[in-house]
């Protein structure tokens, strides 16, 4: 009996999801009705690509709610929450950080604190290694795609060196080029 009880009740979670991507479709396509149908000649105006994906998000929350009731999702394991705890505390960490220490201490904080979710036991290296990669990471982007990220202590001495590396290349200002 409680078998036959179990097969009967919808899959909660995924009846969960299905709202949500519900509720993501409704999103995107009253915002899309918001946008400007385009001119009278054009067939494909802005609101094209906003329609279709909030039809197909739509088309995945009623194939999501027919597997719940199916139960075609696999068996969940049971959630581990420190790991979860450590890298949702990281994200916190990175927001807060990230405007006055800079986008690679602040990502650097980020990537240590997910590594020991992740079973990763030496904080300090594991920061270590964040900061170096997150300040190569600001380097790319700042400094040769000339995007503009958050920048804190590593990335000034980054700029720094570089404006000393590249300094002789630079032609003299008046001179022919």
């Amino acid at each position: 009996m409680a078998q036959a009880n179990k097969q009967r009740r919808p899959d909660w979670a995924a009846l969960v999801i299905a709202a949500g991507l519900m509720a993501l479709a409704l999103l995107v396509a009253w915002d899309a009705s918001r946008l400007g149908a385009g001119g009278a000649y054009a067939r494909i105006g802005p609101q094209t690509i906003p329609y279709a994906i909030a039809i197909c998000l739509a088309g995945l929350a009623v194939w999501t709610i027919i597997a719940a009731y199916r139960h075609d999702f696999p068996e969940r394991e049971q959630q581990d929450f420190p790991p979860v705890l450590w890298i949702v505390g990281g994200l916190i960490a990175q927001m807060a950080l990230i405007k006055y220490a800079g986008f690679s201490i602040a990502t650097g904080v980020l990537f240590a604190m997910t590594a020991r979710g992740m079973g990763k036991v030496s904080l300090p290296l594991a920061l270590l290694s964040g900061i170096l990669i997150s300040a190569f990471v600001w380097f790319v982007f700042a400094r040769l795609l000339q995007l503009t990220l958050p920048a804190g202590p590593p990335e000034h001495l980054l700029t720094q060196g570089y404006e000393l590396i590249t300094a002789p290349f630079k032609a003299a200002p008046g001179s022919a080029t």
